[in-house]
């Protein structure tokens, strides 16, 4: 324990390993295998538990459940973590939950998120570099979300789905299928609607890429073929790099159907 800041109502139980200018605020209590990095800040009652790693300069707030044990009836109390990155911003009631052995062991949260009030990250799951998750959404088991992904308020993604880097999902829908890099998905059953246009220009995506983008988002939705047909098609053709991103994740292992466009 190094220049630790911590309350005299906080439990921190032996084993724990607090980094240089930890704080931790009333009434949280911190279990033994817990390991924060430096400046690590958690408000007042935070539940920080299990074989759970969290980076430098993350903030949890009031009420979070970090590193629970999985809500799935198959986890018999094998040895599981959760591995949180830098500089997260995990706000009041969010619950993250340990890995299980069937899906890895591990669920990992990337840097530099920000995970809004109630939302939920489950068992195995994995969250790219910043992400955002909005009020009360929450994601199922074994999903995969890669960087700049940002999920809309109470939404729910379907286990195992994967969503591709830069896409966003719209408030109050239901994501049952995978969603390709960029996507933008909306309605109450998800109906991939069109790009993250915004996205990709706040990023400063260069309007060539933002034009092939577009290109090879007609011809996914009017091609001839499989939808897996006009992907390869497209990596034959395209010289984006931003479109060849589409056609690894399309033609990448999966254990959802896509959701196309209309």
């Amino acid at each position: 324990m190094t220049d630790a800041i911590v309350h005299p109502s906080a439990v921190v139980e032996d084993g724990a390993t607090l980094g240089a200018g930890v704080r931790i605020g009333p009434f949280c209590h911190v279990g033994p295998d817990v390991v924060l990095g430096d400046r690590v800040e958690l408000k007042s009652h935070v539940v920080v538990t299990g074989d759970t790693q969290v980076g430098e300069d993350t903030i949890i707030f009031s009420f979070a459940v970090i590193g629970e044990i999985p809500q799935d009836l198959k986890f018999r109390g094998e040895k599981t973590r959760l591995e949180i990155g830098a500089r997260n911003r995990i706000r009041e009631h969010v619950t993250m939950n340990s890995g299980t052995e069937g899906g890895g062991g591990v669920t990992r949260v990337g840097d530099d998120g920000l995970f809004m009030a109630g939302c939920h990250v489950a068992h195995d799951v994995q969250v790219g570099n910043r992400c955002i998750l909005v009020n009360n959404s929450a994601l199922a088991g074994h999903c995969v979300l890669e960087d700049e992904v940002i999920v809309g308020g109470l939404s729910g993604v379907h286990q195992w789905v994967r969503i591709g880097r830069g896409a966003i999902i719209g408030a109050v829908t239901m994501v049952t299928n995978d969603v390709i890099p960029y996507g933008l998905v909306q309605a109450p059953r998800g109906k991939l609607d069109g790009l993250n246009l915004v996205g990709l220009k706040r990023r400063g995506v260069a309007r060539s890429d933002i034009t092939a983008l577009r290109a090879a988002f007609q011809m996914l939705a009017q091609g001839e073929g499989a939808f897996a047909d006009r992907a390869r098609r497209l990596g034959d053709e395209t010289q984006s790099d931003y479109v060849r991103e589409i056609v690894a994740f399309i033609l990448a292992d999966t254990d959802r159907h896509f959701l196309t466009p209309g």
